[in-house]
């Protein structure tokens, strides 16, 4: 039976305040800062340019899985659909604070009524920083199963870890899961034992102290989708690189490397001349809705050719070539200033746009069948020829509050309208695009924020600094409640069947524990 996120029917599935504090924080991270870039601000508008959530929208039934990291493909972040909390209960929401084998520095999964161990659980699942992938019943918040990978004792309180978000397969049986020695696990969602059958387990790295399985898995079609960054300092030699893996077999169907991307396999990351470019966002790939894959990359060289550092890339699929890319002009100045490009994913805003951050604080909306200002090149199959073109941006816009962007916007598109929403090191805001596909600033607080989510008509952003979940109305800067908790790092909440879930904690820490806040309605 395939999941989508009203349910298991047929369908698709759908402050810190100083930086280097932040930079002890983030995934590929070096000693300079970022460039002072010089923008317009954008003109005023009125929050009534927002729709209301609460009344835009008839669900045709509850929102009752959340099935991968922003809870589609597409990584909108966002339903409409009921979860069963609301601006008059979302005050009084009971909570349980859960102990967990392992932080998780990033977001869970969810799946109703689903069996595990032999009965009926609505379930949650995590991936720890060391790897143990385990389910826990959301209603009374016990552990069901713990899968912890083998040669764990290798890498545990090391700074060897991963932050990928795991993902449910469609049919509703097998979690997908990822692990510090670079594998990519397929597990029994009824029991956690992994399949050991074909290819699975399978590797994504010819070196995994370099490589860092950082962002979170996707799924397309028979394929799962998984990347690669690199670990704090940036040590070479590294090569972030997207892999598709058959989720039958286990086998792996393509590979583009962002660097060295001539080669068009898993290559040892010491034979590729250039390092870096490391995948690093918290969405990782994200798939359009006619099926290509976007993403966006970190610091690294650039030539138009074969390495595509700081750049944002259009991948055909599942042949995973290159179909168009855009990079910015000042391409060198963020490499050389440690201003990673890449530290945000393209977030899709309908409309042939898309929008884009990084480490330098700026917004930068692209067209998207235009990336470069041009499009693609004429038998854009293949990489045959340099595409020296830089630039092409429509417009660039500050960040909310400034800093750096390490999150993935929620963005909601109703209709012809297309609100987005953003937290990040300072402050937390909402835009709208207008006719013209610019993006206008709405409202804006001085609230940090990880990656918001829209979940049943309210807006739930969780501060890494003070800890907590500030929840909005989405027209107004100012929360109509607080979610108590600790403070964090990349974690990033779920809104879901009654529940809200936040895990806590820092994987930079290397802790071998970790906590869970679950809110629930009963």
């Amino acid at each position: 039976m395939r999941y989508n996120t009203t349910g298991m029917i047929p369908g698709r599935l759908p402050r810190l305040t100083i930086a280097m504090i932040l930079c002890l924080l983030v995934s590929a991270c070096g000693s300079a800062g970022a460039p002072t870039v010089s923008v317009s601000p954008p003109p005023s508008a009125s929050s009534s340019s927002i729709p209301a959530a609460t009344h835009a929208h008839t669900a045709a039934a509850p929102l009752l899985n959340w099935p991968e990291f922003g809870l589609n493909p597409q990584r909108s972040n966002v339903s409409l659909a009921t979860t069963g909390i609301n601006a008059a209960n979302v005050g009084h929401l009971r909570r349980q604070r859960i102990d967990l084998p392992g932080t998780v520095d990033s977001s869970p999964i969810y799946l109703h009524g689903v069996t595990v161990a032999g009965a009926t659980h609505n379930v949650a699942v995590l991936s720890t920083a060391y790897g143990r992938t385990l389910a826990l019943d959301a209603d009374s918040g016990r552990i069901l199963w713990v899968f912890t990978p083998p040669g764990y004792s290798r890498w545990a309180a090391s700074s060897q870890i991963t932050t990928a978000s795991p993902i449910a397969d469609p049919d509703g049986s097998a979690i997908y899961a990822t692990s510090p020695n670079g594998l990519v696990h397929k597990l029994s969602l009824a029991s956690g034992q992994e399949e050991g059958t074909g290819a699975w387990p399978v590797s994504i790295t010819r070196d995994a102290t370099h490589e860092k399985l950082t962002a979170s898995l996707n799924i397309e079609g028979p394929y799962v989708i998984a990347t690669t960054g690199g670990y704090i300092g940036d040590a070479p030699p590294y090569q972030g690189h997207v892999v598709l893996i058959e989720r039958s077999s286990g086998h792996i169907h393509a590979v583009f490397n962002t660097l060295c991307s001539d080669r068009r396999a898993v290559i040892v990351p010491s034979s590729c001349s250039a390092s870096d470019s490391a995948i690093l966002s918290r969405s990782g790939p994200v798939v359009e809705p006619g099926g290509r894959i976007l993403l966006s990359t970190g610091n690294a060289p650039w030539n138009g050719l074969t390495n595509f550092g700081d750049s944002v890339i259009e991948l055909n699929f599942p042949t995973l070539t290159l179909h168009q890319a855009y990079t910015p002009v000042n391409q060198a100045q963020l490499n050389e200033s440690d201003s990673d490009l890449g530290s945000s994913a393209p977030a899709l805003l309908g409309h042939d746009r898309i929008v884009l951050a990084g480490k330098d604080g700026i917004l930068r909306v692209l067209s998207l069948s235009r990336l470069d200002g041009h499009g693609p090149r004429a038998g854009g199959a293949g990489v045959t020829q340099p595409r020296e073109r830089l630039g092409g941006e429509l417009q660039k816009l500050p960040l909310p509050g400034g800093g750096m962007l390490f999150t993935a916007p929620a963005v909601w598109q109703q209709g012809s309208h297309t609100t987005m929403f953003v937290g990040g090191e300072h402050g937390t805001g909402a835009y709208t695009l207008n006719g013209g596909g610019r993006l206008r600033l709405v409202w804006q607080n001085s609230t940090p924020g990880t990656s918001p989510v829209l979940a049943g008509g309210l807006l739930y952003v969780y501060d890494p600094e003070a800890g907590g979940i500030n929840v909005y109305e989405p027209r107004s800067p100012h929360p109509i409640a607080q979610l108590p908790g600790a403070p964090g790092h990349w974690n990033s909440p779920i809104v879901v069947d009654g529940h809200v879930l936040e895990p806590e904690g820092n994987a930079n820490d290397h802790a071998l524990s970790g906590t869970l806040d679950l809110f629930s309605t009963h």
